[in-house]
Order: C-alpha cells, then sequence, then structure tokens
C-alpha cells in the first residue's frame, strides 16, 4: 500500500512538474514561430507604450504627424495583443482577459480617439490598455 501511496504521488508530481514547465514554455515563447515573449515585449509593446506616454501625457500631439506617430504606436499594441494570443502562446484566462479585454479593447478605444484627435479619450483608452501590463505581470512575470 504503502509503495502504491509513493508511485500516486510520483506521477502526480511528474504530472504536475510537466505541466508547470509547459505553462512556462507558452508564456516564454509560441510552440512554432520563434519570437519570445520577451522580444515581442522589447520590440513591440514598451516602446510603443512608452511612446504614447510620451506623445499623450510628456508632450501633448502638437501637428498631424505626433497624431500619426501615436495611431502607429497604439496600433502596434493591438495587434500585439493577436500575436500573444497566437501559436499556443497564452497558458490561461488571466493572459487571455489581459491580452483581449484590456489590450485589445483599450487599444482600440485609444485608436479612435487619436483618430478624432481627442488626447483625453486616448489617454483613457491607453490607462485601460496599460491594465493589461498588470495583470499579466503580476501572475507571469519572473
Amino acid at each position: 500500500m504503502k509503495k502504491q501511496t509513493s508511485f500516486a504521488l510520483l506521477v502526480l508530481l511528474a504530472f504536475g512538474a510537466t505541466t508547470l514547465m509547459s505553462t512556462i514554455a507558452q508564456v516564454k515563447k509560441g510552440k512554432t514561430r520563434p519570437l519570445t515573449t520577451e522580444q515581442l515585449m522589447a520590440a513591440i509593446v514598451k516602446p510603443h507604450m512608452t511612446a504614447l506616454k510620451k506623445g499623450l501625457v510628456d508632450s501633448k500631439p502638437a501637428s498631424d504627424e505626433d497624431w500619426e506617430k501615436l495611431a502607429l504606436s497604439v496600433s502596434l499594441l493591438n495587434e500585439s495583443s493577436f500575436i500573444m494570443m497566437e501559436d499556443g502562446r497564452c497558458p490561461d484566462q488571466v493572459w487571455a482577459d489581459a491580452c483581449v479585454k484590456d489590450l485589445r479593447e483599450g487599444s482600440a478605444s485609444a485608436a479612435a480617439a487619436i483618430a478624432k484627435k481627442d488626447v483625453d479619450a486616448a489617454l483613457a483608452g491607453v490607462k485601460q490598455l496599460s491594465a493589461s501590463c498588470k495583470a499579466c505581470h503580476t501572475k507571469h512575470k519572473e
């Protein structure tokens, strides 16, 4: 009986470790594409979040070119929400909600406001999309 309990415990631990490793791997990288989550954050998310903050908070858009740069940044952030959900990269509901409800909806809202050149509404959308960063990082960032 003791051997069976030990074996069952070992199997359970192995399954748990495999599941955990599978989840960690999905967060760090998709299943087939070479882009890692860290690269995605470094190349798209961080620079474009910074550009939105600089353009909407620090200096306020003053020209059509400024608005176009903001539109590019928010559009790339919106697109990143689709990348984050593809290729088995999404490990759980926290990630899915952050990508879809916060990042995707917030960036779409901000994009619509930027198209209307409405700083306050754009900031509200950016606030929502930035909530996705906090939600995911709290659970997944090492």
